[in-house]
């Protein structure tokens, strides 16, 4: 029986191109493992930050180094590389890949940008498709589907560039309006972008109006949301129309919030598999979670991410990651883990989902 070939496509052109190297190196190592090597063979392609994609000897260079790539003309052979920024992967160069996963985190990545080429290519691939990848990046987006889902959320507004920058009369109105309406501390997220990039903490006018122009600077429709006193709860779901829940976990850290510094930096924050909390706020979370995979149109994998007031009671969902962080020490794997799937068996599920899923496609 032959294997399996999988193209495990990581790196990319985001601020997130080193976690998903060391999200790529984790899900290697899974499909080298005793319970994978026979079953499936490893064909790594690389996007290095220039866009340029490469395969063969150089992506198993990243995968064996966990460093990013610059590429020189003399190490770059006509075999290796793939395409020039300038030109779409031609889809004869992979015509030995049985099935794709991508691992690539942030725009570019888990927008709906990469998961568009590749339906495009016709091919099977893990986790989200357009709209469900699309939909989990734009906070607004994400937002107002969870609202139509009946999904209790923290009160928030959307506010777009041009009310920031263009208008120097309709800037003061603004913030008198997220003044009332949100109070402080609220929180300034630019609407696509991952990894808390962009995003402020502020407590005052003068916080909040220079933490709108930081915003403007990356996106052009930025979210404000009402700060909220309360423990930050995850769920991983996995699956497809019959999705699962995993244990609950919760992240703890003591900076100010969960920024990219917390998030990245070793010894910033910890995880408690399982969350010490009822069942009952458990199951709630799980419900929700499901729900929130469903309402987005996701698929294979996702992490939905809660907040839990313990004063009233309330869960209160934040958002889904449909291409959550695959490390071997990331939340999501480390919750299925602790609901008794294993690293590698959940790697072996979700190329399977995939399968599942592009095998369901009727054909034009």
């Amino acid at each position: 029986m032959s294997k399996i070939r999988v193209g495990l496509l990581f790196g990319g052109r985001s601020g997130e191109h080193e976690v998903s190297i060391r999200s790529a190196i984790a899900i290697a190592t899974a499909l080298r493992s005793d319970e994978n090597a026979s079953k499936y063979e490893l064909l790594p392609v690389y996007i290095g930050k220039d866009g340029v994609w490469q395969k063969g000897d150089l992506a198993q260079q990243v995968l064996a180094s966990g460093e990013p790539l610059y590429l020189t003309e003399e190490k770059t052979t006509s075999t290796d590389l793939v395409h020039t920024p300038s030109l779409l992967p031609e889809p004869a160069n992979f015509a030995e890949i049985d099935v794709w996963f991508p691992i690539l985190h942030g725009p570019n990545g888990e927008d709906g940008t990469i998961q568009g080429l590749l339906t495009l290519m016709q091919v099977p691939f893990v986790g989200s498709g357009v709209l469900g990848s699309a939909v989990g990046m734009d906070k607004i987006a994400m937002k107002m589907i969870f609202s139509q889902a009946g999904l209790s959320q923290v009160k928030y507004k959307m506010v777009t560039r041009s009310q920031i920058w263009s208008n120097p009369c309709v800037f003061p109105k603004l913030c008198d309006e997220l003044e009332a309406e949100l109070g402080y501390p609220c929180f300034v997220k630019p609407a696509n972008l991952g990894s808390s990039v962009g995003i402020s903490k502020v407590r005052s006018r003068s916080e909040l109006e220079t933490a709108l122009d930081n915003a403007a600077s990356y996106d052009r429709r930025i979210i404000v949301e009402a700060g909220v006193e309360a423990r930050e709860l995850e769920c991983a779901v996995l699956g497809n129309d019959q999705p699962q829940a995993s244990v609950v976990g919760e992240i703890t850290f003591e900076s100010d919030f969960y920024d990219y510094e917390t998030k990245y930096t070793e010894g910033k924050a910890a995880w408690f598999i399982p969350a010490k909390v009822s069942d009952n706020i458990a199951n709630q979370i799980k419900e929700m979670a499901v729900k929130a995979f469903l309402a987005v149109d996701a698929a294979g994998l996702a992490r939905v991410d809660f907040f839990y007031v313990e004063k009233t009671g309330e869960v209160l969902i934040n958002e889904i990651n449909t291409l959550p962080g695959f490390t071997a020490t990331s939340m999501y794997p480390q919750m299925w883990i602790t609901s008794g799937i294993s690293f590698p068996q959940l790697v072996d599920r979700l190329i399977e989902l995939a399968l599942e899923r592009q095998a369901e496609v009727r054909p034009v």
